[in-house]
Parts: C-alpha cells; structure tokens; sequence
C-alpha cells in the first residue's frame, strides 16, 4: 500500500500525485501516440469516437457529477457545435477559426440554457433541458436555408489554412491532442476556485451561498463551459463523419451521454473515459451477442435500447459509483487486504435543517 506524505500545499494540489501516476498516464499516451501503427482502420476508427465521446462526457461529468445540474438534453449542444462547424467550414472558413467559432456559439446557447437553472433543479432543470433539445433538433430540422434540413450536410476534412487532415491517422491525432488539452483544462479547473465553488453548490446551495458564492454565476459559467465542450465534441463528430442531419443530435443522444457519465462514475472525471468506451463498444459487442441469441431475441427491434435500460438501472441499484467506483473498491480491496471493511464506500447523505424542511 502506498503512503504519500505530503509537506507543501503545491504537493497536494499536483496533478500527478506520485511517479506511479507519471508512468501510467505517460505509457497510456505513448501506447495512444502508437495506436495507428497497431490497430487496423475500423478499430481506430472506434478510438477516434472514444476521444470524441469522452470530451462531450467530460463536460457533461463538469455539469451533473461536480455542478449537480442534471442535462437530459446535452446532444442538442453537441448540435450546435456541429453545425457551426459544418456551414463554417463549407464557406471555407479554416478549422481552427470555426472550431473557435462553434465553442462560443455552444457556450452562449449554454448560458440561454442555464437561465432556468436559477429557479429550478433537479427532475425539473431536467425537464427543461430535455425540452431545449427538442426545440434546438426542430430547428436544426426547419432552418433548411443553412442546417440543409433533413437532408443533412456535407463537411469538408479539417483545413488548417491550406494543410488539409484527409487521413484517418491524421484525424486521429486531431482528436487526441484536443482530448488531452481537454482533460487537462478540466483538472485545472476542477482544483480551482471555481471548480471548488461547483462542488459545493452540488453538496448543498444554500451553504455555497452562504459562504459568499453567487449561484446565478457559477451555474450559468458551468452550463456555458458544459455546452462549449459539447460543442468541441460535436465539431469533431461531424468532421470525423463527413455529413449530419438533425436526428444525430435527438434524445437518443442524449440518454446516450447521460448513460455514459452515470456508467463511467458520476463525479469522476476516469468516469467519462470509461463511460465512452462503455458506448462505443457496447453496440458492437451488442453485434456479436445477436448471432448467439435465439432468432425471436436477437431479430428483435429496439434490442439495443432495452440492453441500454437494463445496463442503467443495475448500474443504479448495485454500484451507483460506476465502472470507476467499483475499480477504486477492487484497488482498494487489494491495498487493504485484509483489513479491508465492508461498509467502507457507503455514502451518508446529511442534510442542513433548512433544506429537510423544503
């Protein structure tokens, strides 16, 4: 088991805590810089959405595992990325000028979004969010003079000022610097003030606001940094498919990041990571399992959809920390051996006075 004693302040708020966090996370990346080399086209390809879906799961882990502001519409920012994205870049604007562009016009509609959070929380902010992205998708649907409507939109490769990113590789790597420059700004932010100031108005608002945090500031700054991520997301997802239409972005996309943050560990940032790779790989693995299935289950339609739920609600009921929650338990299992106690990650909720009575 290891022990760190810590002396310094700078110490306890590094982001890699002792040489073994060093090593790992730099042979993690090495092995990610040597990926093209050793999986074939389609696996890559499945990487490349890994990254894509863990950046939109690590703005939707910012918003309801360290904000507590629940999104059942978040797909709809990943939209407005895509297509600020897509007409930019078919008009010939470069990459790095539109990816710029989709942030602040997600971020903006993130804080519109955000508004009602001040008055409501919980199923209600919920509901609101899932009513935003039904509107942003019929929009997307009817304003056919520039989202092309239901026909959809074609994209051009990625243009940094006259170097275009036509490969797959290319792309790859695309995605894997602005995934790791991501992370980063999220660990960042997470040991800030503001990240500080998000946690405690997940743990208790009225205590946040009693020590001098302004609600209305930090929900909206969190809903805007949430939707500017989705956003990024969006504009490499639709780079990476070359053509999106308004369905991509419906509710479906929704309960798919919704199910990725709460799968992946709620309220860590591991979480997000593993939670994309648990959706982009569980289709496929949805494939294999048909072919071993009787024909009346493995035919049958919405096959995927009752998995999903299935998935969700044990996920739920028997570990509500996620994949990530249960690999510190086995880790911790090991380290504790055997000293390890049953009851030790049983979470206590405690409530002020003031908040049982409301």
């Amino acid at each position: 088991m290891r022990f760190l004693f810590k002396t310094t302040y700078d110490q306890d708020i590094r982001l890699a805590k002792h040489e073994g966090h060093r090593f790992w996370y730099g042979a993690l990346l090495a092995l990610l810089c040597v990926t093209p080399w050793v999986l074939p086209e389609y696996w890559l390809a499945q990487v490349t959405l890994v990254l894509i879906f863990s950046v939109a799961g690590l703005g939707l882990m910012l918003l309801a595992g360290y904000t507590g502001q629940v999104s059942i519409g978040h797909a709809a920012f990943m939209g407005v990325g895509a297509y600020t994205q897509g007409v930019l870049t078919n008009m010939g604007v470069p990459f790095p000028v539109a990816l710029i562009a989709a942030i602040a016009v997600s971020a903006g509609v993130g804080v519109v979004v955000g508004v009602p959070a001040l008055r409501v929380k919980g199923i209600y902010l919920g509901i609101a969010t899932l009513a935003f992205g039904f509107i942003v998708e019929e929009v997307f649907a009817r304003w056919e003079s520039v989202t092309g409507g239901n026909a959809g939109i074609h994209l051009k490769a990625p243009d940094f000022f006259g170097l275009k990113l036509e490969s797959k590789e290319s792309f790859y790597y695309l995605c894997l610097v602005i995934c790791v420059a991501v992370t980063i700004g999220v660990l960042n932010l997470l040991r800030s003030p503001t990240g500080r100031a998000f946690v405690a108005i997940r743990d208790s608002e009225i205590s946040a606001q009693s020590m001098g945090i302004q609600l209305a500031w930090f929900k909206g700054l969190a809903f805007a940094i949430s939707a500017a991520m989705a956003g990024i997301a969006g504009a490499l997802y639709a780079h990476n498919i070359r053509f999106i239409t308004p369905d991509q972005f419906s509710l479906l996309q929704s309960v798919e990041l919704l199910l990725l943050v709460v799968v992946g560990g709620l309220g860590f940032v591991h979480g997000a990571f593993l939670g994309a790779i648990f959706v982009i790989t569980m289709p496929q693995l949805i494939a294999v399992a048909k072919d071993l299935l009787p024909p009346e289950i493995g035919q049958a339609a919405g096959l995927q959809a009752v998995i999903y739920g299935l998935v969700l609600v044990l996920i739920v009921l028997f570990e509500p920390m996620g994949l990530y929650g249960r690999w510190l338990k086995v880790r911790t299992w090991f380290q504790l051996f055997p000293f390890y106690r049953k009851g030790m990650f049983k979470r206590q909720k405690s409530f002020t006075k003031s908040e049982r009575l409301k």
